[in-house]
């Protein structure tokens, strides 16, 4: 018995530690208002045929290729981070996901970058998979989704490939960032993914600093999935991309279109939630290659030499 209530009381301790230094860390970064998503998508209402694209949050993107549906990163919850004892410390999400997990259902295809609690969350992944669904991740991690009862699981490293039964091609590419859910979780990958079916390919860059991505123009992708979020202070430079960064790292990938992720959802970093879009906007010299909707903005495009178009719906 008082081995037990020792062990509570030191959870206690830890946990309280933990807050206090969580909020003394934080404390000059930005407090924005909570808001919901600018616009609820209807992807029950999406044929069967082309590309679809909605920005949910953060790294979270609901594609759909020729019916396929493919979820990156999957992340809802109201707050990430550590749980200790029921309480979740770290981030709170600041804009509403633009979709709740049950409207992206049935997902054929999970893709995880790494197993930050920002990128891989447990309480989203136990919502969005099935029985049916398959899973893609990094090396080291699989056995983090296996609790969630998917299909199947195949860890990448970087530049494997995996073919699977729905007609997808998927191959994962190097980055430049951390793997690590805690401190002692030293093996676990972090990676890209180039997603190919037929004529389609979407490069997902998932988590990254500063990266040569000239390699990936070998896969001719349409559209890129590329973070601008979370670099400020400086020293975050080594683990996050800046804005100008991410735009370079687009023109190396010669995609059409880029889709900017991981900014204005969890505040991460110093720097104001609406700084990174700005930034992006002003580094790019070729504004209309940005797909610079909203939360819960969804992209169509029937065929791959549609997607110069930008046509949204919903």
């Amino acid at each position: 018995m008082w081995i037990t209530i020792g062990i509570v009381i030191f959870v206690i301790v830890i946990a309280c530690a933990f807050y206090i230094l969580y909020r003394r860390t934080t404390s000059a970064w930005p407090k924005p208002k909570k808001r919901a998503a600018a616009k609820r998508p209807h992807p029950e209402n999406w044929g069967r045929e082309g590309l679809y694209v909605t920005w949910i949050g953060h790294s979270t993107v609901l594609l759909q290729i020729d019916g396929i549906r493919i979820l990156t990163d999957p992340v809802f919850s109201r707050r990430v981070g550590v749980r200790i004892l029921g309480l979740t410390i770290g981030p709170k999400r600041h804009v509403d996901p633009a979709l709740a997990p049950s409207a992206c259902t049935p997902v054929d295809v999970v893709v995880l970058s790494h197993a930050h609690m920002d990128h891989l969350d447990h309480p989203s992944l136990r919502k969005v998979i099935s029985s049916n669904t398959v899973v893609v991740t990094p090396q080291g991690t699989g056995w983090l989704v296996r609790r969630h009862h998917p299909l199947c699981i195949h860890e990448l490293a970087p530049s494997e490939s995996v073919s699977l039964d729905c007609g997808l091609e998927i191959t994962a590419q190097a980055v430049r960032h951390w793997g690590s859910r805690y401190p002692w979780n030293q093996h676990m990958g972090y990676q890209g993914y180039i997603i190919r079916r037929h004529a389609w390919s979407v490069f997902f860059a998932g988590d990254t600093a500063r990266t040569d991505f000239t390699a990936v123009r070998n896969f001719k992708p349409q559209l890129a999935f590329i973070p601008i979020g979370a670099y400020a202070p400086h020293p975050f430079e080594n683990a996050h991309c800046t804005p100008e960064q991410a735009w370079d790292m687009f023109v190396e990938t010669q995609a059409q279109r880029l889709l900017p992720i991981h900014h204005d959802t969890f505040v991460l970093s110093q720097e104001p939630v609406d700084e990174p879009m700005r930034r992006l906007l002003a580094a790019a010299s070729s504004q209309e290659q940005v797909w610079r909707g909203s939360h819960g903005t969804t992209y169509y495009a029937r065929q791959p030499a549609d997607i110069r178009e930008n046509q949204t719906i919903d």
